[in-house]
């Protein structure tokens, strides 16, 4: 199955998303893997099988989001020096969405830019982070503050790596295609609401589904400046509990989980959301093992961090928030006691 990106509105830039089994992939020129030891040592070598190429070379980062730095960057880009890769040289993110973020970040900056594509071995990679370009690193300030839109040239998703994902890993990719259900599209939340994730052909449905919202959006609105802001859903309450706990006490999907039910009770708070709706969410999030729950100890502290999310502006937070089932909507300047009172619900004296 082939799902196509089409950046025509910004730049003539197309690509395909494969869901399959990986392809045989011929290059005429050098290549760098970049990977993490959980992959490797249990995927690497089907890849390399795959690969024909004058010369591969394998570069290995540490596993964990709390090596998404620029730290990290730089490492690789002195292994790509030191083994001499040129402007035609190509990386293969083969990894989670921590490595897809910086290795197209990395490719982004190395002799102003190389090839790169994405080998996704994550669910949440897979529907998610592997699709439309986004890539960076995180610094103290927040999540993803350093970074680039920087396109790949392909994207290979093989279901059959999910078969050794970790269950948590699993359900943190399950809180992404959950996302892009309640924003886009409320048959595809029902579907989710009766199925059985690890059947094979419901969650290749489900990848496929995952994809195609996500293509849809991205070749809308490639550099988030419309409708592509939509799949930060969950992310601006998300990204200030990674912030807090220092992006090593959850995954980013969890993260997300949590953000989903902050940002549904800010919604029925103001009228966009039901009660029922924001429950219904909840529940299934649960049902795949998702926290739903977040100790805010400082209320305005964690308000305050808001505030270095990238996407604030001008000292006004934007805040996605679901305005009825499979719908959406993008709201500013919503009075900061609000807010507060939202967060109240979800504080230590609650």
């Amino acid at each position: 199955m082939i799902v196509p990106i089409k950046l025509e509105n910004t730049q003539d830039i197309s690509y395909d998303i494969l869901i399959d089994k990986l392809p045989k992939l011929t290059f005429d020129t050098k290549v760098g893997i970049v990977t993490n030891p959980t992959v490797s040592a249990l995927h690497l070598e089907t890849l390399l099988s795959k690969i024909d190429a004058p010369k591969v070379h394998v570069i290995t980062v540490p596993d964990g989001e709390e090596y998404k730095t620029l730290e990290t960057v730089e490492n690789i880009l002195n292994e790509l020096f030191e083994h001499k890769f040129d402007r035609k040289s190509l990386l293969i993110a083969f990894g989670g969405g921590v490595i897809g973020d910086m290795t197209g970040f990395t490719a982004s900056l190395y002799q102003r830019g190389i090839d790169f594509i994405q080998v996704p071995t994550t669910l949440l990679s897979q529907v998610d982070a592997s699709v439309g370009g986004k890539t960076g690193v995180n610094n103290k300030y927040g999540k993803n503050l350093i970074g680039a839109f920087y396109q790949p040239k392909a994207v290979y998703i093989n279901p059959e790596f999910l078969e050794t994902l970790p269950p948590r890993e699993f359900a943190a990719g399950v809180a992404e295609i959950v996302k892009m259900a309640v924003m886009f599209d409320a048959e595809f939340f029902n579907f989710l609401g009766n199925a059985d994730f690890h059947d094979e052909a419901v969650l290749k449905e489900m990848i496929r589904r995952s994809v195609e919202l996500k293509a849809w959006v991205v070749n809308q609105d490639e550099k988030e400046a419309g409708i592509r802001a939509v799949l930060n859903y969950g992310h601006t309450f998300g990204h200030v509990i990674e912030n807090e706990t220092n992006y090593n006490t959850y995954l980013h999907g969890e993260a997300v989980a949590i953000g989903m039910v902050m940002a549904n009770a800010l919604a029925v708070e103001l009228g966009l959301f039901e009660q029922e709706e924001a429950d219904r969410v909840k529940r299934l999030l649960e049902s795949a093992s998702l926290p739903v729950s977040y100790e805010i100890k400082n209320v305005d502290a964690f308000y305050d961090h808001f505030f270095l999310d990238k996407k604030s502006a001008k000292g006004s937070i934007k805040f996605i928030l679901p305005e009825g089932m499979g719908n959406h909507k993008i709201v500013n300047d919503i009075d900061e006691m609000i807010v507060k009172k939202v967060l109240k619900h979800f504080g230590a004296d609650q």
